[in-house]
Formats: C-alpha cells, structure tokens, sequence
C-alpha cells in the first residue's frame, strides 16, 4: 500500500477513534450526572456571573460546549431561562469546552525509569483495564457509568497516539512543511481552522488533531492562534443546525453561539496582533507543541470571554437586531409586565391590569384551540411546537395571575372585588385547562402522524364536526369574556349540551363500525381520546360562561341559578339548541360505503374536513 494512503487511514482511525472516546467519556459524564447538570443551569442562572461560572463547570463535567448549548437552547426554547442568562452560559461553555485540550496533553507525556509509571501508555493501560472491570462487572449504574467514562478516556489517548504517530513522518514531507508555511497567514489559517472544526463537528476534536500535528515540530504560533480562534466559529455550525427545528427564541440562542463566537476572534485579533506588531510580544516565530496548543485555547477563550460578560445586554440587543422579534411572536410574548407590584396599593388599578393580561392569556388559549385542531387536518413539527410552546406560556400565566391576584385580595376591598377576583381566579384555571386539552389534542394528532395510519371517511368527518363546534365555543367563550357580554355567553350552553350529545353518539358508531371491520381499535381508541378533550375544552367554556351569568345577575348559587336560567330560558335555549344540531348535524355523515374519491367536496358535512 502506498505510504501516504497508509498515513491517511492511520490519521482517520485516530481522529474515528478519537472522536469516539470524547462522545463514550461525554455520554458517561452524563448518565451519571443524570437531570442534576440541567436542574443546576435551569436554577443557578439568576445573573451574568453565575450563568458565566456555571456554563464553565457544566462544559467541563460534560466535555462539550455544543451539548451544553444544546441544554441551553432547550431551556430558553421552553421559556424556562431568559436570553440573557443563556448567552452568558454560552460565554462559561466556551470557555469549559478547552478543558479536553489539557486531557489531550496527557497523551503526550512521557518519561524513563521510575516516571515511566507516569507515562501516557502506562496510564491509558491502568486506565482501559479499570474501565473494562466496572463496566462489566460493576452492578450498580453509577460504577457502570463511571467506566464507560473511563474506557472513553482511554479510546481518546489510543486516538491521540494514533494520530501522532500517523503524522510523524510529515516531519521531513515538503508538501507538509509548505503548508505549514503558507497557513502562517493569518486569514488562512482562520479559515481553515472554521472548515475544520466544521467538518469534525467538535471544537475539542479540532484542536485535538492541531496538538498531533504540532509533534512535527512544523506549526508555529503565527499558526495556530488563528486556527485555534477559527475552530470556536466552525464548532458553532452543529448546534446551528441543532436549533433548525426549534422556536424563534431557540434560533437566536445558537446563533448566540456563533456571535460570541466571531466576537472571541474580532478581540483576539485586536488585542494580539497590534502588540506583536509594536514588537511588545515575539510569538510568532514560537513552535507550538501540545500542551503549548492547550494552554493557547485556554487563555485566548478565558480572556475573550470574560471580556465579554460585562457586555453580554449588548450582545444581546446585537443578536436581536440580526434576528428581532415577528409580529407572530409578539402575539405569543406574555405581556407580564403590566403586573406591576407597585399598583397593589390601588386595587382597583391592579385588578384592571391583571384583566388585561387575563384577555391576553384567553386569546392564547383560543389561539392554542385552533392550532390543535388544524393539525388534525394538517399536521407538522412545528406547529406542534407552537402548540406546545404556547401550552408552557399558558402555564406561566396561571401562576402569574394567581399570586398578583391572591395579591390584591389582601388589600383592603370590597366584598363585590372580591368576588370578581375569586372569578377571575376559576377563569385563570379553565383557560389553562383548556391549553393542556389543546396538547392532548396536539399530542394525538402527532401519534396519528407518526404511526402513518389514518380515520375511515366516516370518523373523519364525525371529527370534522365536532371540530368546528368546538371552535366556535372557544370563539364565543373568549369574544364574550373581552367585552364581558352576558348575553352572548349564554350561546355557549347550548352548544356544550350539543357537543356531550354529539360525542357520546360518535362513540356508538365507532363501536358499530368496529363491528363491522370498518375502523381499527387504534385509530377508534384515538378518536375517542380527540372527543373526551374537545368535550373537556367546551365543558371549561362553560365553566366560564357560568361564572360571568352568575356575577352579572348576583346569584352564586349554582343549582339554584341552572334551574331559575332553565325555566326562564327554555324557548332561547331550545331554539339555540336547534340551531346548533342543524348546523352540526353528524346525522348527515353518510356510510362510508364509496370511496373517497367518489365524494365530492358539496357532500361533505359543514366545517373542515380531516385529512390523515
């Protein structure tokens, strides 16, 4: 075989097998760390300097700058952590992550006599052995975890020593030592220090192949240091691709990593070159081994980094110029800042806030109805994680509101506020209901999609209806509670006595046409479940319904005003009631006994149609 094939299949196993004990030591660090490593971002990142140390222990423990942006991309992704406080993790990680290159160093330590005990081979074996003996016999997890950690660590060295020794001859190679030279260009070695990180996927990957070469004696620091600040952009092209799926406040926070990233350079290169230039540092011409490489990462990162914190609301406000906020994201922002603790001393300012903010969050519930229900008919991944996004907002809303309006309930007010007040507080707690049934239906509709499986014609349509009764409760329900209009709301009373009816006959048929081998006990288990949440999300719109009738015609008496509301409604109510069984009439789904095709659309029942 020739001699540079030879060489390059030795330099690949070495950076395979490389790569492959980072990721076995990383997966390790993990698994024993379990939640802990996430609870502590999630609960220790109040300001910049604690967000800053943190990010830098977490990288350090899990060995990946990437992997904790990932976790902080989630978070922020959540609505769990605030941007600022992910940026300044993000600064921490990228210090952290140089923690492998002084790992990698150990490699290459070796001694004679006595300290050869020392040496990297004598320890990757102790190493590997140690490994090997807890992760097979080991019962608990921990012990398990913990050598898997171990044989990683000693795969990583057997890479490392592989990639040197594959690239010891380019000592005297003249292709080798010319490329060297020309990289001593600082843009070059830039940019092929971005390509190569890049390509490896891995910061710590890419710094650890520049160590093995360095042995060659042939990379200096005019070299390196550009091609170390190069690797820290080019590491940043996986976690932008991680976040492709995610929100918008996800998107921002991997491009934050590419930003502090560019940002470490720019510094980087302000500070050292105009010195080196003035002749106050003689660098240049220093050949770089890898513990030199190592500390090099280290300090260039420390130092940029921390120069950073101060400013990390500029890199902010930077970040969101590249990528402001939309108009479909100002929709799904809670407006919280209107619960201003300071209007607690005038209660009745701060129950007109916290109203404002309640009509805020009912729009998100309706708007949170809808998107469910159009991924029945349309379903994708991130209208699911709209949905879902949406359904944690809501959440927060209910807290939110509840202490500012256990708050006010404290001050001194009338028996009348105070009565509003305990109806607000059932409102909160059905609009937030009404969210998590908007998941169920979300979470349904996306196990329909992952299974490929699809309803009978007949099913479709039953849904269909329902559907857009549904919406039009939630519409109501929502409409009237803006304008606290009383007599709208009475619509939904009705409708909800329509819907119970509707489902409980949908059930009978899915049990007739289970019989009779037309709908599988899957797909019929599904709708069920769609049913039983749209049935709960109209049974919360009356809940509010009722509570608005109630204190508008001062009767909180609930048996006693159904009653009074039955007998002196009867003829409104039974007429809305007609209105509505014409209107979603599921007696007008017919038998599925043609096929789709043969239907067209002026036979299908009123509302949307289902598509699988």
């Amino acid at each position: 075989m020739d001699e540079n094939v030879s060489m390059v299949l030795s330099l690949l196993t070495g950076v395979a097998l490389f790569l492959f004990g980072m990721s076995s030591m990383s997966d390790g660090l993990k698994k024993v760390a379990g939640n802990k490593m996430e609870m502590i971002l999630y609960k220790l990142t109040n300001t910049p300097l604690k967000g800053f140390l943190l990010g830098t222990a977490v990288t350090c423990a899990v060995q990946s700058s990437s992997a904790a942006t990932v976790m902080v991309i989630g978070f922020v992704n959540s609505g769990m952590m605030k941007f600022t406080q992910a940026i300044a993790v993000i600064l921490g990680a990228n210090i952290g992550t140089s923690i492998t290159g002084w790992i990698v160093s150990l490699s290459y330590v070796e001694g004679a006599g006595w300290a050869s005990y020392f040496s990297s081979t004598t320890i990757t074996a102790v190493v590997a052995v140690a490994g090997m003996l807890l992760h097979m016999f080991a019962k608990k997890d921990v012990l398990k975890h913990t050598g898997s950690i171990l044989l990683g660590f000693a795969v990583l060295m057997a890479g490392m020593s592989m990639m040197s020794g594959a690239v010891a001859p380019l000592r005297t190679n003249p292709v080798f030592i010319d490329t060297m030279v020309a990289l001593n260009n600082p843009l070059l070695a830039g940019l092929f220090g971005i390509a190569f990180a890049a390509i490896l996927q891995s910061s710590s990957a890419a710094v650890g192949v520049i160590q093995a070469l360095s042995t060659t004696g042939a990379i200096t620091f005019q070299g390196a240091f550009p091609m170390v600040m190069g690797i820290g952009i080019g590491a940043s092209f996986p976690v932008l691709l991680a976040a492709m799926g995610s929100s918008r406040a996800g998107q921002r926070t991997s491009l934050a990593y590419l930003v502090v990233s560019v940002l470490g350079m720019v510094l980087g290169a302000l500070v050292y070159y105009p010195l080196e230039m003035l002749g106050m540092l003689h660098l240049n011409d220093l050949v770089m081994d890898p513990f030199t490489i190592a500390a090099t990462n280290t300090l260039f990162r420390a130092i940029a980094m921390t120069l950073m914190l101060p400013a990390v609301h500029g890199v902010r406000s930077l970040i969101m110029l590249l990528m402001p906020v939309t108009e479909a994201e100002k929709e799904d922002q809670p407006d919280f800042e209107k619960l201003d603790s300071r209007l607690l001393q005038n209660p009745e300012l701060a129950y007109q806030r916290a109203m404002e903010v309640m009509e805020g969050m009912a729009l998100k519930a309706q708007k949170n109805v809808h998107r469910a229900i159009r991924l029945l008919e349309d379903y994708s991944d991130e209208g699911y994680r709209k949905v879902e996004h949406l359904e944690k907002t809501l959440n927060k809303y209910e807290d939110k509101l509840g202490k500012y309006l256990v708050a006010i309930m404290t001050m001194a007010i009338s028996e009348d506020q105070s009565r509003s007040i305990s109806k607000s507080l059932q409102a909160i707690g059905d609009f937030e209901s009404i969210g998590d049934y908007a998941l169920e239906i979300a979470n349904l509709a996306r196990s329909v999609n992952q299974k490929k499986e699809s309803f009978s014609l007949e099913a479709r349509d039953e849904l269909a209806i329902m559907s857009a009764a549904v919406e039009e409760s939630i519409d109501l329900t929502v409409e009237a509670f803006e304008n606290d209009d009383v007599q709208s709301i009475r619509r939904v009373f009705p409708l909800r006595e329509l819907v119970t009816v509707s489902a409980d006959e949908i059930k009978k048929r899915h049990i007739r046409r289970l019989q009779e081998g037309k709908c599988s006990m899957e797909m019929g288990f599904i709708q069920s479940e769609m049913l039983v949440n749209m049935q709960r999300i109209v049974d919360h719109c009356a809940n509010i319904a009722l509570d608005m009738v109630k204190q508008a015609e001062q009767d909180f008496n609930v048996h006693r005003f159904l009653r009074k509301y039955q007998e002196q409604s009867r003829s409104e109510y039974a007429d809305l009631l007609s209105q509505y069984e014409t209107k979603y009439n599921i007696n007008q789904v017919p038998h599925p006994q043609e096929e789709e095709e043969d239907r067209s659309p002026a036979e299908r029942p009123e509302g949307m149609v289902l598509q699988s």
